[in-house]
Formats: C-alpha cells, sequence, structure tokens
C-alpha cells in the first residue's frame, strides 16, 4: 500500500506587540513532539506572504512561524530613519519572545538572510540549525550603487501615479538586475511569475509603500564579508540556480567553509518547490545538536 504524505499545511495569521507596534505573522502546521519550529523571514520588498508555499510544504511536519518585517506587510513600521540590519533582528528577537518561540531552526532569504545572520550571531543558543538561502556580497561600488537607486522613497500624489510605479518597480525585478538598469546587458532569464502571484507581490509592497525601503536599505549596507565568519550554529548554505546572488555563492562558501552547500531548484513550480522543501527538510531533521555557547 502506498502512503500518501501529509496534505500541504494551512496558513493561519496572526499579530503580536512589542514597543514599535505590532508584527504580523503566518503560522503552519503543528509543534512536533520532536524537533523544534521553524522561524522563517521573508526577501525584500514583499513580506512573509511570499513564504506561504515553502510554508505549506515545510508545515507538514513541523510548526512553522513567518513573521512580516517591519516596515513590510501588515507589520509596524521601525523607528527611525536608517535602521540597520541589528535593529531589525532584534526586533524579530523580540517577536519570538511575544511568540514564546525560545529555540528555534531559522531560515531567512536574501534580506531575510541578512537578518538571520545577525539573530544567528548574537543569539547562537537560540538558533538550532540555519538556512542562508540567496546571499549577497556586494562591492562597495555595488553597494553605492544599489543604496542610491534601488529602493527610491515612494512618492504619493492624487492620480495614483505611485500604483503604476510600484507594479513596474516590482515587474522589473523580475526581469532586470539590478531593476533600474534596465538594459540587454542585465537582462534575467528568469520570465515573470504568474499574475496572481505578482499582483499578491505589488499588493503586499503597497502596504507598505512609505517604509519597504528601510529594510531593504538596512540589507543593501549590510557587509556580510566580516560577518559570516561569525556564524557558529549548523547552517545549510542555499541558493537557488535561478537566483541573481548565484553571482556570490562561491564567495559566500569560502567565508562559510564549515557550512553546507546547496544549490536548489527554487520555487517557481510545483516540482521545484517539492523538491526544495525535501532538501531543507532533510537538513532540518537532522539531530538536535547541544545549543552554542552565547
Amino acid at each position: 500500500m502506498t502512503l500518501e504524505p501529509p496534505a500541504r499545511a494551512r496558513i493561519r495569521r496572526g499579530f503580536v506587540d512589542v514597543a514599535e507596534g505590532q508584527v504580523h505573522y503566518r503560522e503552519a502546521g503543528q509543534s512536533a513532539q520532536s524537533g523544534l519550529p521553524l522561524l522563517m523571514l521573508h526577501a525584500s520588498p514583499g513580506s512573509a506572504k511570499l513564504l506561504e508555499p515553502l510554508m505549506g510544504e515545510l508545515g507538514r511536519r513541523s510548526r512553522v512561524v513567518a513573521t512580516d518585517t517591519l516596515g513590510n506587510g501588515d507589520s509596524s513600521p521601525p523607528v527611525g530613519a536608517a535602521p540597520d540590519i541589528g535593529y531589525f533582528a532584534d526586533a524579530h528577537v523580540r517577536a519570538c519572545d511575544a511568540l514564546g518561540l525560545e529555540r528555534f531552526d531559522l531560515y531567512g532569504s536574501h534580506t531575510g538572510a541578512s537578518i538571520a545572520c545577525e539573530i544567528a550571531i548574537a543569539h547562537p543558543g537560540r538558533v538550532n540549525r540555519l538556512i542562508l538561502d540567496g546571499i549577497s556580497l556586494y562591492s562597495a561600488q555595488e553597494r553605492a550603487d544599489m543604496l542610491e537607486h534601488y529602493a527610491p522613497d515612494v512618492v504619493f500624489d492624487q492620480e495614483g501615479s505611485q500604483l503604476h510605479r510600484i507594479w513596474n518597480f516590482v515587474r522589473d525585478t523580475y526581469l532586470f538586475w539590478p531593476w533600474y538598469r534596465r538594459e540587454a546587458a542585465n537582462r534575467r532569464h528568469l520570465g515573470l511569475p504568474g499574475a496572481h502571484d505578482l499582483h499578491d507581490k505589488v499588493v503586499e509592497v503597497l502596504k507598505a509603500a512609505r517604509t519597504y525601503p528601510l529594510p531593504y536599505r538596512a540589507a543593501i549596507a549590510y557587509d556580510k564579508v566580516p560577518r559570516l565568519p561569525l556564524v557558529a550554529v549548523p547552517t545549510l548554505l542555499a541558493c537557488a540556480r535561478t537566483d541573481m546572488f548565484m553571482a556570490y555563492f562561491e564567495q559566500a562558501q569560502a567565508l562559510m567553509p564549515r557550512a553546507k552547500p546547496l544549490l536548489t531548484e527554487g520555487v517557481g513550480s510545483p516540482a521545484a518547490l517539492a523538491a526544495t522543501a525535501a532538501q531543507f527538510e532533510d537538513f532540518l531533521q537532522q539531530p538536535v545538536t547541544a545549543a552554542p555557547s552565547p
């Protein structure tokens, strides 16, 4: 008899209070008798909405929680004009405290990976296993250019031009890298997501149009070269083959020689999603380690 795999976990939503206001989160699955919950941190400029497919897969066997970074999605804005990655890491830890997550596995994608690095460095006793899914390592020139152009403030007017600008911005991130250099040499070969997925991402950015640049700029400004070697918890250094951050993958491996490298097929199709989730699950299901010394 062939056993059917458990159904994809249902996504539930809620809020917890932090000093800045509230953090919005999504949750899937149930706490397992053995194993730890998985905290997932999303990429910019959207929200944890974009993690729902992976949450549904990984939540088949364990509890998965994904928080909207302050200034993104439905979470409250951050404090200050230029908060850094350490600030956002601390905010996520405070949200974990409110959620009752004392020790957990941790996943971060792009901006979420930068935040996850800082959480793992600052709180190694709370992070069991770490998945970094797409790491950038910008040169000083790249960083300066992107800080100037990549995440501009949104100008609001009564003609609604902000709606069109945000739609084009989100769409063009799939077509060019970086998105504001719309020349053939910067063309990506990824293709656009489906219309419904593109709409969902645009809506998530629109929700936080006033504040989405803040975590984005913090991630761009974050120099990971001196920080990645400080990560002491067991780490899976992953990257989708279609990710623009593939250009930095070998350099990231050199900075984290103890990390397990993994190239994935991403989550762009049901088959790719299932395969990638299975690879992540294999890593997370390895025996729980003793907590490192803080």
